[in-house]
């Protein structure tokens, strides 16, 4: 068997690459014939790296760093009739994908060695179609002002300061979110009006936190729908944190919540409706979603995913009285 690591050489502040060697033997203790690709500044580099490797045969693909190095990956391999497993090595800031798959977050090789477990789980994959071009995700995609926040994020401000960079950046955001008139189909239902914020999740771990979707299932070909309709700061703010504490939220009246294996998304009265796929711009709507169920097998710790996860009470309230500070400022 046939190992090939796609690496960001940058993500962690280097620590990939200083632990590379120790890394590549981990795999071949596993009985996989281990090799290494950095990626480079060329667009898309991980992903036309797993096509390849996908194509000449390589059995196991390894993405190793942050969230979207893995997304680089998944976009390579979806496409794919034949795709290969994959496992992640996060070193990015948030992990988001690692967090669902219960990987070791902090260190890089302790996460690579959850290959001796021999657990893996078939992951659900996004597909989004917008005219003539075609992307994929493995997280989420999140519409409206606030799924800007995360190519807003300068990356010396992401490496220097992890997920405060992004809870700073997200509430200076929440402040002066613009309502979209929109439309959004999904499979049992339509809804029409100003939106304020759009998430579509396929995991439990949104932005670092494991309760914006606290019954997400990994596998069952199902989106998690989130529409916000138009609201203010107040109602944004009850909701974020009825979010961070225990998932409260999905029965809040200015919010549906839905599952649903397709999702439309038109634009109206000529308003732009940005679109973030795994934390990058990922164009604009109107956009089609839909859940390729099953459609990649990842490494995981099987062992270590719960039914639904949960946040402390006293994270949530500290976020609000950050974003609550910030206004009045």
């Amino acid at each position: 068997m046939k190992a090939r690591i796609i690496y960001n050489p940058t993500s962690g502040r280097e620590t990939i690459k200083r632990e590379m060697l120790d890394i590549l033997q981990v795999y071949e203790q596993a009985g996989y014939e281990t090799s290494a690709f950095a990626t480079t500044p060329e667009p898309m580099s991980a992903a036309k790296e797993a096509a390849r490797a996908a194509k000449v045969g390589f059995d196991l693909i390894v993405a190793a760093g942050g969230d979207g190095t893995t997304n680089e990956v998944v976009n390579g391999l979806a496409p794919l009739t034949k795709r290969p497993m994959m496992a992640v090595i996060p070193a990015g800031t948030t992990n988001d994908y690692a967090r669902a798959l219960k990987l070791p977050r902090d260190e890089p090789l302790e996460a690579a060695k959850v290959i001796f477990q021999h657990e893996t789980i078939k992951m659900d994959i996004g597909q989004v179609s917008n005219h003539d071009e075609t992307k994929y995700f493995m997280n989420i995609a999140a519409l409206g002002t606030i799924s800007e926040v995360t190519y807003t994020v300068p990356s010396l401000m992401k490496s220097l300061y992890g997920y405060v960079a992004y809870l700073v950046k997200g509430a200076e955001l929440i402040t002066r979110i613009k309502p979209v008139n929109a439309k959004v189909t999904y499979d049992d239902g339509e809804y029409s009006g100003k939106i304020s914020m759009i998430f579509l999740a396929l995991t439990n771990s949104v932005g670092g936190f494991e309760s914006i979707v606290p019954d997400a299932k990994l596998d069952d070909g199902k989106f998690t729908l989130l529409i916000i309709k138009e609201s203010n700061l107040a109602q944004i703010l009850q909701m974020i944190a009825q979010m961070l504490n225990g998932g409260k939220h999905i029965d809040n009246s200015q919010m549906i919540y839905k599952k649903t294996s397709k999702v439309e998304i038109t634009p109206l009265d000529d308003d732009q409706l940005k679109v973030n796929l795994d934390g990058e711009y990922g164009g604009d709507a109107p956009m089609v979603f839909n859940d390729l169920q099953q459609h990649i097998e990842f490494v995981a710790n099987r062992s270590g995913m719960p039914e639904a996860a949960t946040i402390s009470t006293q994270k949530a309230q500290q976020f609000v009285k950050d974003v609550e500070k910030l206004n009045t400022n």
